[in-house]
């Protein structure tokens, strides 16, 4: 006979998907979903609190550890930044969008594979540098561009990014999902070698790469066809 399963502890992802979906605070949504399924196991009220105060004392210093580089490139952007990578990529006569953004795929994708998912991201990397680079690229060839099409460069550097990172890091062997499958497998009797796992992610991310930057090819197309500023 087997065991009934019991789903109520799993009350507490309902309660994050309600919380986001009215958009209320982040942090409120996430002690709210412990509560919820800590009373669901009938987890007594002193181990729930104490499990809370665990969790943020390690946790303490991430605020510090993702403000600070925000906060530096803030800095680099009031002093510049954006301007001056405007400047260096007007001076190469044969950049464009597409091509820019596609070395920059191979950049982002590569490096995730090797684990270094953090030389990029939107806030670090694509808002302060491949967007406004990008949107300099269209404006040299085209002179000006329209707000919709700047929109839409801003928006196609942060799926390149997205794509890079997404794809790369499932080649990276200590990629928390590749480990995380390896344990299930493992605890089923399936012995499966993570290196084995990751390897097999190298075919899906060449075809993201070819695919991608066949989009950012035709992405210099409608560049090209875009009627100028609005």
């Amino acid at each position: 006979m087997q065991s009934a399963v019991n789903l109520w502890p799993l009350i507490g992802v309902a309660v994050i998907i309600v919380g986001f979906v009215l958009r209320v605070h982040p942090v409120l949504v996430v002690v709210a979903a412990c509560a919820a399924t800590g009373l669901a196991v009938s987890m007594p009220v002193e181990a729930l609190l104490a499990s809370l105060g665990t969790a943020f004392i390690k946790t303490r210093n991430l605020p510090m550890i993702l403000l600070l580089p925000l906060a530096a490139i803030g800095l680099l952007e009031r002093f510049g930044l954006k301007e001056h990578a405007q400047a260096s990529i007007a001076k190469i006569k044969s950049a464009t969008t597409g091509r820019l953004l596609i070395v920059y795929l191979a950049v982002r994708e590569v490096s995730a594979a090797f684990g270094l998912t953090s030389l990029g991201g939107h806030p670090s990397m694509v808002r302060p540098l491949v967007a406004p680079m990008a949107e300099a690229a269209a404006e040299t060839r085209k002179g000006t561009i329209s707000d919709k099409l700047r929109y839409r460069i801003r928006a196609m550097s942060a799926a390149t990014d997205n794509v890079g990172l997404f794809f790369g890091e499932d080649v990276f062997v200590a990629f928390g999902a590749i480990v995380l499958m390896q344990t299930i497998l493992a605890a089923e009797g399936i012995l499966v070698n993570p290196l084995h796992m990751a390897l097999w992610g190298i075919p899906t991310a060449i075809t993201a790469f070819i695919i991608h930057a066949w989009r950012l090819h035709r992405f210099d197309a409608e560049i090209a066809r875009d009627g100028g500023a609005a």
